[in-house]
């Protein structure tokens, strides 16, 4: 189809002024499962769009074939029931494409720069394939370990995930491929995903439920956000004007499309009018429900309009971007994919086991099916069929040299009627071997969209196999596919552990690369790992009941709740280890007193004393005290990853704007930044942080809380504009001199009732509604006027 010029040149309002309704509402609706709505009497054609979050899933039939999805909602959803490698099962026949690291892998790199990579490869897949939005990045908070959707996410602090997001959003939209940054919000867990009421205070989702949103939308401008499945505060996500109007659209800005999560409408009249543009896929109850409520006026003309030009906008970004014959480079993807696995993998422990020595003469025991066949990524809708995968064990043979002696071994099974020879077998390999090579994995089943984990466990019989071995040979490495934290009742008795999460098709390579050195590992946790599933912060009210789900720990998630508590985590928040070491020294700011709108450059001198090149990833944290709000004892501000050949010294510089060190007051319904004394801190981790320096908070806004009629005097007494209005009001009003105002101000000081019903019961003093107000009225005005001054 030809499309229509106007469309091309971005002049809507013909177009939209010579469309029928229904032609208005199929625009709106999705054509079938992947596409828009095609409209060929007006020259509108449809685009193309799919999953995943790390890679390019391409359904054939549905894509090509023009096929609806053929399933209802329960049946589409049962893709979760698949293996991770077996994706050929809801959607058809799909094509291959690079399997990329997914979320929990690739944010261990800490590494806005290889994200951007990252998401202009994928976009060049999408061109190949013709596919004009990526429905990604997932960015959800990793509140808990056992989140069905972990696999995709980043990681539990918001400013890491947004500053990520970004970068691959960047990049994907640079090769004229739209994002769907998604989902949004509060998609935290798997259980009755579409009915679970998230109840979140508002302060706790504007920090960090929503924070990651704002900073990802800010520095990249997605094309598209997708609405979750979840209830939110009582209200469909997907329906919720609140979230969808006064934050996303009001106070953020954001002026692209909203789509919905995949049959994440229930109310499409509602959904429309709380600016959900786009309803996928196209289902015709929805789209009969949506023309009958326009002809019965409850859906404005104004309103339907305004979705169907932002979908016309979508389109023709897609259209005008579009390179058709573009073809991607498998191998250079590959090879990309490797790269970004070597860079993400974690080192959480080595006793000097690691690197090994290629040319060294020893005997390996290589124990695990995961060597072989790799657990590569997570099951669900984001599950991408790959170019190639590379196997650990024919990588690591490849760079081995011809002294090393490496024999493998299955170790585990699912059979039961296997097991117990497969681990005998296993057990007695590693007495004989200078050093065992242990590939665990969680249960696979588990590991994905549609439920959540049941532990924090390796699959069974393996957390048992390895602690047997490793007390047997302490020379015991263990290589983990999982995805999210795990325990690890072994750690004591093992010499390494290398963290992969879900790495992707070059896993292989990497894990290789990292063992013998030819990659030094740089990756750094994104997530606190526990040492029990009872440390982490929302256990107690996790999974929730009775379709309502409380976020109990408020703001205190992740490390946040974990150092409030002073709980010892197994992992902490940003820990990693490397083959060279670093040392941190010279700390300044270029300023001490800091405001709004101001921002603040931290230095310091990071240093590499040991024998190897290798990076670091240096994180800045804040830590307030004495401030009017709570606030966790530390929270990531900014982070660097800075590359140091051996005994090389760098200045690093760290820039924070000073708005983001503000907290959300929910009573004054905005941001304030808290006046007062913090510090600025900088090391390896949340918990090794070796340089601080000290800074002054400068601000009003955020200083004293609202005076009410019923708030206790010390509140406005502790408020000076306040106490100033309401004591001159006492001496007009009762004819009273300044001192004799301030000792009855003074004698109500312990009062727990509101100042003016204190001064009925203390002094028999009545005043009337309008004093009430009057005074009120004035305290306000002083105090919005002494904030003027100080800014």
């Amino acid at each position: 189809m030809q499309a229509n010029p106007d469309l091309i040149a971005g002049e809507f309002d013909t177009l939209i002024a010579s469309m029928t309704v229904e032609e208005k509402v199929a625009l709106v609706s999705g054509r079938h499962m992947w596409k828009t709505a095609e409209i060929a009497r007006l020259g509108i054609p449809s685009i193309i769009m799919t999953d995943g979050t790390y890679g390019v899933r391409y359904s054939i039939d549905q894509i090509d074939g023009d096929q609806p999805g053929g399933q209802d909602f329960a049946a589409f959803l049962s893709v979760v029931n698949q293996k991770a490698n077996g994706v050929q099962v809801a959607f058809g026949a799909i094509n291959s494409a690079t399997c990329f690291p997914n979320g929990s892998s690739v944010a261990c790199s800490w590494d806005v720069g290889l994200m951007h990579e990252m998401g202009a490869a994928l976009g060049k897949e999408c061109q190949e394939l013709g596919v004009g939005l990526l429905l990604g990045p997932g960015i959800n908070i990793r509140r808990t370990p056992l989140g069905g959707r972990s696999y995709e996410y980043y990681s539990e602090d918001p400013l890491l995930t947004g500053d990520l997001a970004a970068g691959l959003i960047n990049g994907l939209q640079g090769q004229g491929v739209g994002a769907s940054l998604k989902h949004f919000a509060c998609n935290n867990s798997e259980i009755e995903r579409t009915s679970m009421d998230s109840l979140v205070e508002e302060r706790a989702l504007r920090e960090i439920y929503l924070r990651g949103f704002e900073r990802a939308i800010g520095q990249s401008n997605p094309w598209t956000v997708m609405t979750s499945y979840n209830v939110l505060n009582g209200v469909q996500a997907a329906e919720n004007p609140w979230l969808l109007g006064d934050v996303l659209r009001d106070d953020w800005g954001y002026d692209g499309l909203v789509v919905s999560d995949w049959h994440g409408i229930k109310d499409r009249p509602a959904s429309l009018n709380a600016g959900n543009d786009l309803d996928m896929p196209e289902s015709g109850k929805r789209k009969q429900d949506l023309i009958t409520a326009i002809e019965a006026g409850t859906v404005s003309a104004e309103t339907l309009d305004l979705s169907v030009r932002r979908v016309l906008e979508l389109v023709r970004k897609a259209l005008i971007n579009s390179r058709k014959g573009e073809k991607f480079d498998r191998a250079t993807h590959h090879a990309l994919a490797r790269r970004i696995a070597g860079e993400s993998i974690v080192l959480l422990k080595n006793d000097g086991v690691l690197p090994l020595d290629p040319n060294a003469s020893l005997k390996i025991a290589v124990i695990g099916g995961g060597a072989e066949e790799p657990v590569i990524q997570g099951s669900g809708c984001a599950t991408t069929l790959p170019t190639q995968v590379d196997a650990p064990l024919a990588e690591i043979r490849k760079l081995a040299g011809v002294n090393l002696d490496i024999r493998a071994y299955q170790g585990f099974s699912e059979d039961l009627s296997l097991a117990a020879d497969l681990a005998d077998e296993a057990v007695e390999a590693a007495k004989s071997a200078d050093i065992v090579l242990i590939f665990g994995t969680t249960e696979v089943g588990y590991d994905g969209e549609g439920s959540d984990r049941r532990n924090l466990s390796l699959a069974p019989g393996q957390d048992g196999l390895i602690a047997e071995i490793a007390r047997l040979n302490p020379r015991t490495v263990v290589v983990l596919s999982n995805p999210d934290a795990i325990t690890m009742p072994w750690l004591d008795d093992v010499a390494a552990v290398v963290e992969t999460f879900f790495s992707g098709q070059g896993m292989g390579g990497g894990v290789a690369d990292v063992l013998f050195g030819a990659v030094n590992p740089s990756g750094k946790l994104t997530v606190t790992f526990p040492r029990k599933l009872g440390d982490v912060p929302g256990f107690l009210s996790y999974p929730g009941e009775n379709r309502r789900h409380i976020y109990g720990e408020g703001i205190f998630v992740g490390y946040r709740g974990y150092d409030a508590r002073e709980t010892e985590p197994l992992f902490p928040f940003g820990f990693g280890l490397s083959y060279t070491d670093f040392t941190y020294s010279d700390i300044a700011l270029d300023k001490t007193e800091l405001r709004s709108g101001d921002s603040v450059t931290v230095s310091f001198t990071l240093t590499n004393t040991g024998a190897r090149a290798g990076k670091e990833v240096a994180q800045l944290y804040v830590e307030r005290s004495g401030q009017r709000h709570a606030t966790p004892p530390r929270e990531l501000k900014g982070f660097a990853k800075v590359a140091l050949a051996a005994g090389e010294s760098q200045r690093v510089t760290i820039t924070v704007p000073v708005d983001d060190l503000r907290v959300y007051d929910t009573s004054l319904g905005c941001w304030v930044l808290d006046n007062g004394a913090i510090a600025l801190k900088v090391g390896a981790s949340s918990r090794d942080l070796a340089l601080s320096a000290e800074a002054n908070c400068v601000a009003a806004e955020g200083r004293y809380r609202p005076i009410l009629r019923d708030t206790q005097p010390i509140f406005m007494l502790n408020n000076p504009p306040a106490r100033r209005v309401f004591r001159q009001f006492l001496e007009a009003r009762l004819n009273v001199s300044e001192r004799e105002a301030e000792g009855m101000l003074e004698h109500c000081t312990n009062s727990f009732i509101g100042l003016f019903t204190t001064f009925e019961r203390r002094f028999r003093i009545q005043f009337s509604e309008d004093d009430i107000e009057r005074v009120l009225a004035d305290i306000e005005q002083a105090v919005a006027e002494d904030a003027r001054v100080q800014a």
